[in-house]
Formats: structure tokens, C-alpha cells, sequence
């Protein structure tokens, strides 16, 4: 039995008068007495059914008029074309069947009438997702990574997939998940960093990945999880300069990729997507000290992190992404590739958003006695990361690469309030459950 010939977003003039056979959600019931009508929605919009009690007869109009709001429902008719109607038709029924009755109340209201507070949302999340602005934000987001997948694709760049359950910290941190493996200890990932960096020594050259990472911070922001998806690459034989260049084409041709293929998603929410413009403008770290000391009176020592009013100052003198440059040796992590001339300075940078930090990245020491003296100079036992050195051991070659979080760049493209309004089930300090 054929249970879907069409989604809503599918109908257009040239099938007017033609059979189709929607299925979806009772959205709405609107019932003017001798005439209703139900609006069904799909994943791709809203299609009003014309209920009319002479043409349905009295049995069926009376079944048709008491269906639930959120029953799952199948409706067969005939298009016709109606200025008024969503999307320019309406269709005139033949046959209607509820595949299966919603309960009520319901809890939440899926169409968008009604607010209710984030954790209402969160704890009913598959009726939230039902509401069209989540489930739009969340179709965009599967574009995104349709967009980097292709991109990386058409590099050639091999994607992979390293570990998740690991025996050391990525960077010598304590925000890690400790889980039970068998007889040993073991911890949740925090980056795919030092796999992608063995897969440079393995002669893979050019790789990608995306997948979880895990960070236990005691974080209880708009823009922190404790799980989200990164988006990582390695490039052997390049500089920080060179990714750099893949990152904003990368991050401009996702946001262009939207723009063209998701104008309903788009329409729904309200957005008129501009293509951020490039090249993204570069900033050093020095130079983001010296604005924030002239323009705003904020005075900070070198070598101190950027500060989240400093962050936001920048965002707003600068207005568009931008990349901070040229960091302070001591605030990177141990595998970031100092200057030769300036050791205090190292080549890392971060991928900004006005609103926040969408991307860390840099050239990596390749140097395998090197690698070992920045490991200890953070205060680390190299024997910790025994299994990461012997792969510099035997020639590594030169690479660079980055890390760019998926949610963040969702939220920040959309211009969601909450970081949890770009996941699916999030993952914090307090929600576990669904």
C-alpha cells in the first residue's frame, strides 16, 4: 500500500486536479461548521485539507472534524489551486485515515503559538522538534555538513574515524569522563587532535573527520555542551595559513550551499542568510589587545586569554568573522608550532564569530625532541603520550589543521539564542535524559 505519493513542499501548480496522497501530523483543525479545515504538516511544510461535509458525506466529515491535533494521519485527494491556502493549493479529499491518534493534552504546542521554556522543550524534544522553526534549524544543519562533505570531498581529503574511548587526555587535561573498560582506566575523547596528527606519520596526508568530542567543564552557558560534533582536519605539508584558506572556504561555501538549497527552511525561520564575504579579515593577538585597550579601556597583560568582554568587544567593532592570529606560546597547547624567530609566539589561531569562537586551529610541532620539550613545558610526563611520540619518531612530516564545532556554527548562522537549540538531545552539566 502506497502511504506517500507527495510531500507538501512538493505540490505546485502543475498538479492541479491531480491525485496525491500526503501524510504527516494534524497540525491544526479549524471547523466553520459545514466546511473545515485540517492543515497536515510534513517535514517540508504545511498543506491545508478541505473538509466539506456535501462532498465527504456526513460520516466522514464527522470523523474528519474530531481528529486530535498531532495524530499521524494519511490524506488521498485531488489538488486544487487556492491564492489562500498555504503555499498557493488545498486538497479536496477522497479518503482520510488516522494511522495513530495523539493523546491530549499535548505537551507542548507544535504550533509555535504557545511558548514554553527551554527545558519544557528539551524534556519533550521529539513533539519540540515537531514544531517547524526546530525542525528547520536542524534540516540546515544537515545541509551544513552535506556542504563540508562535499567540499572536503572535492580536496581530496579522506575522511576517517579515530577512537572515542581513550587512555589519555588529548592535552594533559582533568576534563575528561572517566569510564569503566574492563580492568583499565579509560577516558571519553576530547579531540580527535593527536589520531589525526599519527594519521600525518602514517602518510594519509589529508584527512578529515566528524564526530562527538566530550568535555566534562562545569559549564552552564548558552555556547557549552558537554558533547557536541566537531568537524576536524589534518594537512600534511602546509602552514597555518594554508588551512586557514580551507576553513573560510569551507565555513563561506557552507553558509552559500544554505542559502541556495534551504530557502523554505530559511523562509521559516525569518532569516535572510548573507555569504560571509572573503577573505576573513586577521587579526593578531597583539593587535586584538591594543583595540581593546584603545577603544574600549580594557587593559590586558600579554599572555593572558581573551576574556568573554574582550571577545564580545572585538565582535562588535569588527561585525563580521575574522581570525585571531599569532598567539601566545603559553596559552596554546603543547603540539602548536612556535615561530622560530619569536618562541614566544606560536602559529595557532582562532576562527571568530562576532557572537563567539567557532574554530581553534595551527601548524603542529613535527619535531619529535622538540614535541617532547613543549610536552614538558606544560607541566606533562611525556610518558603519557608514549603512543603519540612514536609516531614522530620515524618521520613526520610538516602539518596543520583545525577543529570547527558544528553547533556553534548552526547557532551562530541561524542566530539562535542557545547553543541546545542546535543539537538534538544535548548533553549538560544537567541533562542526561532524553
Amino acid at each position: 500500500m502506497i502511504l506517500r505519493t507527495h510531500y507538501s513542499g512538493d505540490i505546485d501548480a502543475e498538479l492541479d486536479g491531480k491525485e496525491v496522497i500526503l501524510t504527516g501530523f494534524a497540525h491544526e483543525m479549524r471547523d466553520l461548521g459545514g466546511i473545515a479545515f485540517l492543515v497536515l504538516r510534513d517535514r517540508k511544510g504545511l498543506a491545508q485539507v478541505t473538509l466539506v461535509k456535501k462532498l465527504l458525506g456526513k460520516e466522514m466529515f464527522k470523523s474528519a472534524r474530531s481528529i486530535s491535533r498531532e495524530s499521524v494521519v494519511m490524506v488521498r485527494g485531488n489538488v486544487k489551486a487556492e491564492a489562500k491556502a498555504p503555499r498557493g493549493y488545498e486538497i479536496l479529499p477522497t479518503e482520510i485515515q488516522v494511522l495513530n491518534a495523539a493523546q491530549v493534552p499535548l505537551p507542548l504546542d507544535p504550533t509555535e503559538k504557545v511558548e514554553c521554556e527551554l527545558d519544557t522543550r528539551l524534556d519533550a524534544r521529539f513533539m519540540d522538534i515537531r514544531r517547524p522553526s526546530v525542525l528547520a534549524a536542524f534540516e540546515i544543519e544537515s545541509a551544513v555538513l552535506q556542504s563540508l562533505r562535499s567540499y572536503f570531498y572535492q580536496k581530496g581529503v579522506t575522511e576517517v574515524f579515530t577512537p572515542k574511548i581513550v587512555a589519555a587526555a588529548t592535552e594533559g587535561g582533568t576534563d575528561l569522563f572517566p569510564i569503566s573498560y574492563f580492568e583499565k582506566e579509560a577516558f571519553l575523547n576530547q579531540s580527535p587532535q593527536l589520531y589525526k596528527q599519527m594519521l600525518m606519520s602514517a602518510g594519509m596526508d589529508r584527512v578529515f573527520e566528524i564526530g562527538p568530542i566530550f568535555r566534562a567543564e562545569e559549564h552552564d552557558t548558552r555556547r557549552h555542551l558537554n558533547e557536541a560534533i566537531s568537524i576536524d582536519i589534518e594537512f600534511s605539508f602546509v602552514d597555518d595559513k594554508d588551512v586557514m584558506e580551507i576553513l573560510e572556504e569551507a565555513v563561506a561555501g557552507a553558509y552559500r550551499y544554505v542559502a541556495e538549497n534551504c530557502r523554505y527552511q530559511l523562509e521559516v525561520l525569518g532569516l535572510d542568510l548573507q555569504v560571509p564575504k572573503l577573505p576573513f579579515k586577521r587579526i593578531t593577538y597583539s593587535e586584538a589587545l591594543e583595540l581593546a585597550a584603545e577603544k574600549a579601556g580594557v587593559k590586558m597583560q600579554w599572555g593572558d586569554d581573551l576574556d568573554t568582554e574582550t571577545e564580545r568587544f572585538l565582535g562588535e567593532t569588527i561585525g563580521e568573522h575574522y581570525f585571531l592570529t599569532d598567539w601566545p606560546s603559553s596559552i596554546k597547547p603543547y603540539y602548536t608550532l612556535p615561530y622560530e624567530d619569536r618562541p614566544e609566539v606560536c602559529r595557532g589561531f582562532d576562527l571568530m564569530h562576532p557572537r563567539m569562537e567557532l574554530a581553534s586551529g595551527a601548524q603542529r610541532v613535527h619535531d619529535y625532541s622538540q614535541l617532547v620539550e613543549r610536552i614538558k613545558g606544560k607541566g606533562l610526563d611525556p610518558d603519557g603520550f608514549e603512543f603519540y611520540l612514536n609516531a614522530f619518531r620515524y618521520g613526520m612530516p610538516p602539518h596543520a589543521g583545525w577543529g570547527l564545532g558544528l553547533s556553534r556554527l548552526v547557532m551562530t548562522m541561524l542566530k539562535l539564542e542557545n547553543i541546545r537549540d542546535a543539537v538534538l538531545f544535548p548533553r549538560d552539566r544537567r541533562r542526561l535524559v532524553p
